[in-house]
């Protein structure tokens, strides 16, 4: 779904494109192609934005067939090479390299990631007053923006449905966890904060939301646009949020920026990255430069910075239990990574054995 432009033209930079996307296209030969965006995926098939068109796409077989994973094939947000045929119909022919891939540890798979979107600038997380509001959540999604080496801005929304001494409680302990990130709180319905969020957007820039279902990231988009170009659900009684609307990712180009709408995310898994956590949880890697030994494990030692930071209130206790939870998990995703790895090796072994010991049969 695309939001046209009224005052001009559309150009390929209102699409995100850049110099060293330039670069690299003449430097490969990739001339003849026409660029163009992945606004939207389904399943084999996409939805395509150029300059003056929105196209339905498909792969050639080539590409199809020498991705040696989902990695190599597009997602939302990704640039890649085309040319059209017949009546709004595109071949993708390649797909450019990524400045940032945003990505989680796929649900119900123990060692294998998603790719929720790529070439994204800023991480929209949104998250909701009412029962949603978690800041372990948040620091989750923090961490996956800091490992896709991803800006994020965090949106508390809904606002109107809680009194302003429940509001500034929330923004407090926000603060006090999470910090150096900005924290806005916003309205769709009273319009607070929105200009704000305006004052973030720049032309040409890609901002993806985050967040759980029903926190209001449809709306946001619409209210940001000023149209209803996002379908959208009523609040529920029963649960206190509104009801789940998007089904799958989509890019929607404004005036000020690209919008990455996402379904809402039940689970926001780790994966083996371990710089997003060092970022997310700074006063945590800082303290343990101080430890007296070096190879602290930070349950009983005397001379352990994080303890005695602990006892002190220095370091939030609920943070803390949180980073060792995440990164519990990022130490088994990245074992359970490897072992898939030396199964998939061993396989591939005992397959070209197998191969092997067929052609000495038959001769």
């Amino acid at each position: 779904m695309i939001f046209n432009f009224k005052v001009r033209k559309m150009t390929i930079n209102d699409l995100g494109f850049n110099k060293q996307l330039e670069i690299y296209r003449k430097e490969n030969q990739l001339d003849s192609f026409e660029v163009a965006r992945v606004v939207s995926e389904h399943k084999d098939r996409y939805t395509i934005k150029t300059v003056s068109n929105e196209l339905e796409a498909e792969l050639i077989g080539n590409l199809r067939f020498t991705a040696e994973s989902k990695y190599d094939l597009p997602v939302v947000g990704d640039w890649v090479a085309i040319n059209e045929y017949d009546d709004n119909k595109a071949l993708i022919h390649f797909v450019y390299p990524r400045t940032s891939i945003l990505e989680r540890k796929a649900v119900g798979k123990l060692v294998k990631t998603q790719i929720i979107a790529t070439n994204i600038d800023v991480g929209l997380i949104v998250q909701s007053v009412n029962r949603d509001f978690n800041l372990n959540r948040i620091e989750r999604y923090l961490t996956i923006c800091n490992s896709a080496n991803i800006k994020p801005i965090v949106i508390i929304s809904k606002i109107d449905l809680i009194q302003t001494s429940e509001l500034n409680e929330i923004l407090n302990k926000t603060k006090e966890r999470i910090k150096g990130v900005l924290i806005i709180a916003i309205s769709n319905k009273s319009k607070d904060g929105i200009s704000e969020i305006k004052q973030q957007l720049i032309k040409g820039k890609t901002y993806c939301l985050l967040g759980s279902s029903g926190v209001g990231k449809s709306t946001l988009i619409n209210t940001l646009i000023g149209k209803n170009i996002m379908n959208t659900g009523n609040i529920s009684e029963s649960i206190d949020r509104g009801k789940h609307v998007t089904t799958h990712r989509e890019l929607i180009v404004t005036e000020n920026g690209i919008l990455i709408d996402n379904p809402g995310m039940r689970e926001v898994g780790i994966t083996d990255n371990f710089k997003g956590l060092e970022l997310t949880f700074d006063e945590v890697s800082n303290l343990t430069l101080d430890c007296k030994f070096n190879n602290c494990t930070h349950t009983n030692e005397k001379g352990c910075a994080i303890i005695n930071a602990l006892e002190n209130g220095e370091l939030d206790s609920e943070s803390y239990q949180n980073f060792q939870k995440m990164e519990r998990e990022r130490l088994f995703f990245d074992s359970s990574s490897e072992e898939r790895k030396k199964k998939d090796k061993d396989l591939g072994k005992l397959i070209k054995n197998v191969v092997k010991q067929r052609k000495r049969n038959k001769y």
